[in-house]
């Protein structure tokens, strides 16, 4: 975990995609896509049903391993609204052991808007959070400080002659997307015009490796 300054508060960017705050013991994290292989599946198109099992196996460490006592899910969780419902017995234990144990909140996205079984944990639109604001998409015109999710933000950089991929947060003065958190997501190119329209021009791709986070200017 590194720890980083955004907006007053100290957070830690942790390597897997996540977003610890120490002063309230909380994990946050974005698109999980739980469910998202059967969603494919019911349309023809075969993936290895694992995927839930993977997400949720990590992050109960995260949970172990931070001592996290609040988790706060930015939206796009499950791949559509019924996903809960397809989530295999193993998975459903895993994430109702986690939000038993958690005081856990659903940030509703595009895919998961109007969930019917949350498997626990409380629901909401958007929520502000000691000065911030926790939403699934970032608003441009929004200017308070704001945490989200949605485009699934990668670096794509060319090191020795090969295209190296690293999930990252992008982040300005007063928004910070996380990664996709989930273990069946894609990603986009952090200096892809859609997210420069959500955050602005001046942001920078932050990613975390052992102990310090690296920064790149997504101007240059």
């Amino acid at each position: 975990m590194v720890r980083f300054t955004f907006c007053g508060h100290d957070l830690m960017a942790l390597p897997q995609g996540a977003l610890f705050w120490p002063s309230r013991r909380a994990l946050l994290l974005a698109d999980l896509h739980l469910e998202k292989a059967s969603w494919f599946a019911r349309f023809g198109q075969m993936l290895p049903p694992y995927d839930s099992i993977a997400t949720l196996a990590d992050l109960t460490a995260l949970a172990v391993t931070t001592g996290a006592g609040e988790i706060w899910c930015l939206g796009d969780s499950f791949h559509d609204k019924f996903g809960c419902e397809r989530l295999p017995v193993r998975a459903r234990e895993m994430l109702t052991a986690l939000t038993a144990s958690t005081r856990w909140t659903w940030i509703t996205g595009n895919h998961d808007a109007g969930i019917l079984d949350h498997c626990g944990g409380s629901i909401v639109e958007e929520a502000e959070v000691d000065g911030l604001l926790l939403r699934h998409e970032a608003d441009p015109a929004e200017l308070r400080p704001e945490l989200s999710g949605h485009f699934h933000p990668k670096l794509r950089v060319s090191h020795r002659g090969r295209r190296v991929s690293r999930r990252c947060f992008v982040a300005t003065d007063t928004k910070l997307i996380l990664p996709a958190f989930g273990s069946l997501t894609g990603g986009l190119d952090a200096s892809h015009p859609e997210i420069v329209r959500a955050v602005g021009a001046k942001a920078e791709a932050l990613v975390p490796v052992a102990d310090r986070l690296l920064r790149f200017p997504l101007a240059a």
